[in-house]
């Protein structure tokens, strides 16, 4: 069974998707206001959202005839907690690298005490 990150990252993979996604930060919406700016069958954006869905990206909700689209914000807790670790390491080995460099050119700024005058 695939993890759900991964499961996350992949649907995040396609760009119809990931605007998708960036439409519904700004509120639900039904699958033919998805549908509306893409030269695609509405039938084609069910299918991106059955993959959003499958990653936990996305619900479908009920309200009267219509079946809004909901972006499940707590998903990009996870998508972040997963960045921000890697961004900590990474921001480690960098002050790490900074540390040495800064000594090498102490070394290098030091006069050569063995140097004839």
């Amino acid at each position: 069974m695939t993890d759900r990150l991964s499961l996350v990252f992949s649907a995040l993979a396609d760009p119809t998707r990931r605007d998708i996604v960036a439409r519904l930060t700004e509120g639900d919406a039904t699958v033919s206001e998805l549908a509306q700016p893409y030269d695609v069958s509405v039938q084609a954006i069910s299918k991106h959202l059955k993959v959003l869905g499958d990653a936990g990206l996305v619900t479908r909700g009920r309200q009267a005839q219509t079946r809004p689209v909901h972006l499940e914000a707590e998903v990009f807790d996870l998508m972040t907690a997963w960045i921000e670790r890697y961004r900590r390491q990474a921001e480690e080995r960098y002050q790490r690298l900074d540390a040495v460099l800064a000594a090498m050119q102490e070394t290098d700024d030091k006069p050569d005490r063995g140097a004839a005058s």
